[in-house]
C-alpha cells in the first residue's frame, strides 16, 4: 500500500502518558496529518476547530475522563459524525458497552500495537466514507426524484394550459376554413379576404404557443452565457414581432432612446419585452398608451419596465401572475398566465427578479418589471452599439 495513501486525512491522538510516540510516526508514515492532545478540554477545542476524520481517545485523561469527552463529542453536531476508537487497558465488557452506548466505533487495547490501530483507522475511515458516499448519493437521488415530482406536475398544468389556448383558435380557424370550402365561390372578395385574414391571425396565435413551448424547453435545458445585451436592438426585434398587435389595437409605443447596458441572454430578453408589450396593448386603455423604460439601481442592477394605461390589476389578481407551472391552473388573471410564467422562469435563470406595480383603478394601468445585473464595464446600448460597429470594420 501507498505510504500516502492518507495524505488528506487527519487523526487526533490523545495521549495522557505521552508514550505514543511511534504510534505517531507510524501514522504519520501513511500520510496522515497527526494532532496530539493530553486533556479532555483540549480535545474539544481541537476536535471543533480542527475537524480530524477519526479521533483515537485514550480513556483515562487529565480533567474528563475519555467516557464524558466522548459523550461531549457527539452531543455537538460539528463532532457528532467524528469515528472515535478508546484506547485503553481496560478489558472489561461493562466498559466496551459503555464506550459504544456513548458512540465509540471500536477499541484497541493498550500496549498499543501500531499496525491494530492502523488496521482500524482505515477500516473505519472506510466505513466513513462508503457512508458519505451512500448519503450524498441519497441527497442527489431525493434531489432528483424531488424535480422530477415539479416536472411532471408543471407537464401536467402546462399541457392543460397550452390545450386551453389552443383551442379557441384552432376552432376559429376550422371554421373558417370550412366556411371557404363550402361557399368560397359565393362570397365577395371582402368576405373571402377576411376570412383569409381570420384564418392566418389565429394561425398566427397557434405558432405563438408553440414558439412558447418550444422556448420554454431550450429555457429548462439551454446553458447561456450571460452577456452584455443590445437593448435598443432587442426591443426593436420584439416590436416587430407585435406589428400586427400594434396595428390592430392602434396602440401607442413609447421607448427611450438610448438604454443601459445590462447582461443576460439576447433571445430570452426579447421573449420577456414581447410578453411585456403585447400584455400592455391587449389589457391597457382604449386606445393603448405603452411606455418603456429603464431604472439603474444602486445595487448594481437595472430595473426595465412597460407601463401601461388599462385599469390595472386588483390585489388579488397580482398575487396570481408570475406563478409556478404548476400553478397555471389558477393563473387566469385576465389571461396573463402562460406567458409570464415563461418570463418567471427565464429572469430566474438570468439571475433577476420580476414584479408588479398596480393601484387597481381604471387609467392608472400597471407597471411590468424585471431586474437583470448592469454591465459596470459598459455605458450605453449606443456606445455598445459603436463598439460592435468599430469591431464589425464599420460594416454593420
Amino acid at each position: 500500500m501507498s505510504r500516502k495513501v492518507f495524505e488528506n486525512s487527519a487523526v487526533l491522538i490523545v495521549d495522557a502518558d505521552k508514550s505514543l510516540g511511534v504510534l505517531f510516526d507510524y501514522l504519520k508514515g501513511y500520510g496522515f496529518e497527526v494532532l496530539v492532545a493530553h486533556d479532555g478540554e483540549t480535545v474539544l477545542t481541537i476536535a471543533e476547530t480542527a475537524k480530524p476524520d477519526i479521533i483515537l481517545l485514550d480513556v483515562k485523561i487529565p480533567d474528563l475522563d475519555g467516557f464524558e469527552v466522548c459523550r461531549r463529542l457527539k452531543a455537538s453536531k460539528t463532532t457528532e459524525d467524528i469515528p472515535v476508537i478508546f484506547m485503553t487497558s481496560l478489558a472489561n465488557t461493562v466498559d466496551k458497552v459503555r464506550g459504544f452506548a456513548l458512540g465509540a466505533v471500536d477499541y484497541v487495547t493498550k500496549p498499543i500495537q501500531a499496525e491494530e490501530v492502523f488496521a482500524r483507522v482505515r477500516t473505519h475511515l472506510t466505513i466513513q466514507r462508503l457512508q458519505r458516499n451512500l448519503e450524498e448519493k441519497n441527497v442527489r437521488l431525493e434531489r432528483e426524484i424531488a424535480e422530477r415530482e415539479i416536472l411532471i406536475a408543471e407537464l401536467d398544468a402546462f399541457a392543460h394550459t397550452v390545450a386551453h389556448d389552443l383551442k379557441n383558435p384552432l376552432g376559429v380557424t376550422i371554421n373558417y376554413a370550412q366556411l371557404l370550402r363550402g361557399y368560397y365561390d359565393k362570397m365577395s372578395l371582402e368576405d373571402l379576404n377576411q376570412s383569409l385574414e381570420m384564418i392566418v391571425r389565429n394561425g398566427q396565435k397557434m405558432a405563438n404557443i408553440i414558439n412558447e413551448l418550444l422556448l420554454l424547453a431550450s429555457i429548462r435545458k439551454e446553458e447561456v452565457d450571460l452577456r452584455p445585451i443590445d437593448m435598443a436592438r432587442t426591443v426593436s426585434e420584439a416590436r416587430s414581432r407585435l406589428t400586427f398587435l400594434i396595428e390592430e389595437h392602434q396602440a401607442e409605443l413609447i421607448i427611450p432612446d438610448e438604454w443601459p447596458v445590462a447582461l443576460g441572454y439576447g433571445p430570452w430578453v426579447e421573449e420577456i419585452w414581447a410578453n411585456y408589450v403585447s400584455n400592455a396593448i391587449k389589457y391597457g386603455g382604449r386606445p393603448p398608451r405603452v411606455e418603456l423604460g429603464a431604472t439603474s439601481r444602486a445595487d448594481g442592477m437595472i430595473q426595465f419596465w412597460v407601463r401601461d394605461n388599462g385599469d390595472g390589476l386588483s390585489v388579488e389578481e397580482q398575487t396570481r401572475l408570475f406563478v409556478p407551472f404548476s400553478r397555471l391552473d389558477q393563473a387566469r388573471a385576465k389571461g396573463h398566465g402562460l406567458g409570464l410564467s415563461i418570463v418567471h422562469r427565464i429572469v430566474e435563470r438570468l439571475s433577476g427578479a420580476v414584479s408588479v406595480e398596480s393601484g387597481g383603478r381604471p387609467g392608472e394601468g400597471s407597471i411590468f418589471s424585471f431586474l437583470l445585473q448592469a454591465d459596470n464595464g459598459a455605458g450605453t446600448n449606443h456606445d455598445l452599439r459603436e463598439a460592435n460597429h468599430h469591431a464589425a470594420g464599420g460594416n454593420l
